[in-house]
C-alpha cells in the first residue's frame, strides 16, 4: 500500500465517520424533541432512554444510511481534492484513473463488510432492545384484527378463522383439517375459540369433530374442549418489524416457517432478507459514481458536484422505495425490487468510470 492509498483511505473513512457522527447528533436532537412527551407521559426511566433506546438506535441509523453517507463523503472529499488540483497532480504523476479507484474500492469494501456484519448479526440484537422500549413507552398497544385467515400450521394441517383479534384472543368460525395423501382424515369445526393463558391451551366452544378412517366415519359433538391445536396466539401478535430483531440465520428459518403457514406478508420478509446484502453492495456502486462525478475540477467550487451527488443519492433512495412498494403489493418479485436500483445505478457507474476521465 502506497502513501497515496493511505492518504485517500484516511480521507474517505475520516469524512464518512465524521459525517455520520454529525448527522446522528442532529437526528437524536430531533428525535428527543419528537418523543419527549411520550417519555414524560409514560415515565420512561432516563437509564432506559439512554441505554435501551438511543444506544441501540445509533447502530440501526448508521447502517440504514451508510450507503447514502458513503456517497456524500466520497463526493465531498474528492471534489475538494479536485478543487485543490490534487487529482490533477496524481494523474499527472503517472497514476491511471483505474489505479486511483483502488483505495476508494478498498475503503468501500471495509464499509460494506461493516454494514453487512451490523445488519445481519449485530443490529438484530440491538433492535430487540430498541423495539421493546418503543413498544413499551412510545407506541400504542399492538392490535391485530384479521378476517378470513387461512394458514397451514404444519404439513397437511390447515386452519381457518373467519375473524380473529389479539386483544380478546378470540377467533370465530374456526375449522381445522388434516389432509393425508390428498384426502381429509380429520375436521374440527367450532363456533369460536379462545386462548386460555392459564392452561396454555385453546378453549374450543360448540364444536363438532369428524374423523375418517378408511371406509368408516366417526362424528361427535361437544360444548367445550380444551386442547393445544398446534399453534399459539404469538403467530398473530407479531408486528411486521419483528423481523428486524432476527439475525440472518433466524430470518431464513422464520421465512421458511411463514411459507409453510401461507403468510400474506412473505414478500415483506423477503425484502428484508435481500436488502441486507443489497445495501452493502450499493456502497461500491455509489462510491464509483461519487469518484467519477467529483474527480474533475470545475469552476465555481464544489457546490455543483455536491448538488449532483445529493440528487443522485436521493434518486437512488426514491427508486428503492418505489420498487419495494411494488414488491409488497405483489406485482414485482422481492429480489428484483431490491436489486433493481443496484443494477440500474451499476450501469450508470460503469458508464461514468469509462467516459468521465476522458
Amino acid at each position: 500500500m502506497k502513501i497515496l492509498d493511505k492518504y485517500i483511505i484516511r480521507k474517505f473513512l475520516g469524512t464518512f465517520f465524521f459525517a455520520i457522527m454529525l448527522i446522528i447528533a442532529i437526528v437524536i436532537v430531533f428525535d428527543i424533541s419528537e418523543k419527549i412527551d411520550d417519555f414524560l407521559e409514560k415515565k420512561a426511566p432516563l437509564t432506559a432512554i439512554i441505554f435501551d433506546y438511543y444506544l441501540n438506535f445509533i447502530p440501526y441509523f448508521v447502517n440504514l444510511f451508510s450507503p447514502l453517507f458513503t456517497f456524500i463523503s466520497v463526493i465531498f472529499f474528492t471534489a475538494k481534492l479536485a478543487s485543490n488540483t490534487e487529482i490533477i497532480a496524481i494523474l499527472g504523476g503517472g497514476v491511471s484513473f483505474k489505479r486511483l479507484l483502488w483505495p476508494y474500492l478498498l475503503s468501500a469494501g471495509v464499509l460494506a463488510m461493516l454494514s453487512y456484519t451490523l445488519g445481519s448479526w449485530i443490529i438484530p440484537k440491538t433492535n430487540a432492545k430498541r423495539l421493546a422500549f418503543e413498544n413499551k413507552y412510545t407506541r400504542s398497544p399492538f392490535r391485530y384484527s384479521g378476517k378470513n385467515i387461512h394458514r397451514q400450521i404444519s404439513p397437511g394441517v390447515l386452519i381457518y378463522l373467519e375473524n380473529y383479534n389479539n386483544i380478546d384472543q378470540v377467533g370465530t368460525k374456526f375449522s381445522l383439517e388434516r389432509i393425508r395423501n390428498g384426502k381429509m382424515t380429520f375436521k374440527l369445526v367450532s363456533d369460536y375459540i379462545q386462548w386460555d393463558s392459564t392452561s396454555g391451551k385453546w378453549r374450543v366452544n360448540n364444536y363438532s369433530i369428524r374423523e375418517i378412517r378408511e371406509m368408516r366415519e366417526n362424528l361427535r359433538f361437544g360444548v367445550r374442549l380444551d386442547t393445544s391445536l398446534g399453534f399459539k396466539p404469538d403467530q398473530f401478535n407479531q408486528r411486521l418489524n419483528t423481523i428486524e430483531t432476527m439475525n440472518s440465520s433466524e430470518l431464513n428459518k422464520f421465512i421458511a416457517l411463514e411459507r409453510l403457514h401461507g403468510s400474506e406478508n412473505i414478500n415483506f420478509y423477503l425484502i428484508e432478507k435481500y436488502r441486507r446484502i443489497a445495501f452493502p453492495f450499493a456502497t461500491f456502486i455509489l462510491t464509483l459514481i461519487g469518484v467519477s462525478l467529483a474527480s474533475r475540477k470545475v469552476r465555481g467550487g464544489i457546490g455543483l458536484q455536491i448538488g449532483m451527488g445529493l440528487l443522485l443519492s436521493f434518486s437512488y433512495i426514491l427508486f428503492m422505495q418505489v420498487s419495494t412498494t411494488f414488491a409488497t403489493s405483489g406485482s414485482l418479485s422481492p429480489f428484483i425490487a431490491v436489486w433493481l436500483p443496484n443494477f440500474l445505478f451499476a450501469g450508470i457507474a460503469l458508464f461514468l468510470v469509462k467516459y468521465i476521465p476522458k
